[in-house]
């Protein structure tokens, strides 16, 4: 004869794998790297401009930043919870120097990011300088 707490203990147990069969796939994916999408980079736009830098990555490894006035191609390769970022061509559109010298800065702290971590819709690129990019929800 099965006790009534044994019979509340395997039906929690179902409940939890069922919760985890359910909502594992979903979890983890809120951890792993982004494969595609765009995410915005936690930052206020310049005087004069709503503008800030996004990350679009295309798939795995292609990805392009919109920096404060160019747009530059990158390579992302990633392993485990270590990036490497080949910055690739960039446009030459001309800017008010305190944009371009915002998109030098910017392109120089993404070649030294060396590590990644996520937290649901955030993606925090680390090196010298940590940089914080929001998934979009458009």
């Amino acid at each position: 004869m099965v006790s009534s707490v044994a019979r509340k203990a395997r039906c929690l147990a179902g409940l939890f794998v069922a919760f985890l069969l359910a909502g594992g796939p979903v979890l983890a994916a809120d951890r792993g790297f982004p494969d595609d999408g765009v995410l915005l980079l936690e930052a206020k736009p310049m005087k004069g401009s709503k503008r800030v830098p996004i990350l679009q990555i295309e798939s795995r490894n292609a990805a392009s930043f919109d920096l404060w006035c160019n747009k530059v191609a990158a390579q992302l390769i990633v392993v485990d919870d270590t990036i490497t970022i080949l910055l690739g061509a960039r446009t030459e559109k001309q800017c008010e120097a305190e944009r371009m010298q915002a998109d030098e800065d910017l392109m120089a702290a993404l070649q030294q990011v060396s590590s990644w971590r996520r937290d649901g819709d955030l993606l925090v690129l680390q090196g010298e300088r940590s940089l914080r990019f929001h998934l979009s929800r458009n």
